[in-house]
């Protein structure tokens, strides 16, 4: 799904995935077709849940050669394996 969003710290958003859904190891799998299609220098936004995508997920974007520029929780209130936001550049 492509859209054009402007999160908090001014980055523009190209793309974004919510694989809030998703269980290891397709959470990565999606993140990385996404990452395949996107233009260098393009940012995406992706939305997970639970400790597993929180760990593997950015540990992998990084592993392939991308830029993480954020991770946060969704709701600041919210348990340490809830929706969090990454934010990635293609590098």
């Amino acid at each position: 799904m492509n859209k054009t969003l402007k999160p908090p710290n001014d980055h523009t958003i190209d793309v974004f995935l919510d694989i809030t859904g998703e269980i290891c190891p397709l959470t990565f799998v999606k993140t990385k077709l996404l990452i395949e299609n996107m233009q260098l220098g393009q940012v995406a936004q992706v939305r997970l849940r639970g400790r597993e995508p929180l760990e593997n997920v950015p540990r992998s974007v990084l592993d392939y050669g991308h830029e993480i520029i954020s991770l946060e929780p969704e709701d600041p209130g919210q348990s340490a394996d809830g929706i969090h936001r990454l934010i990635l550049k293609k590098a």
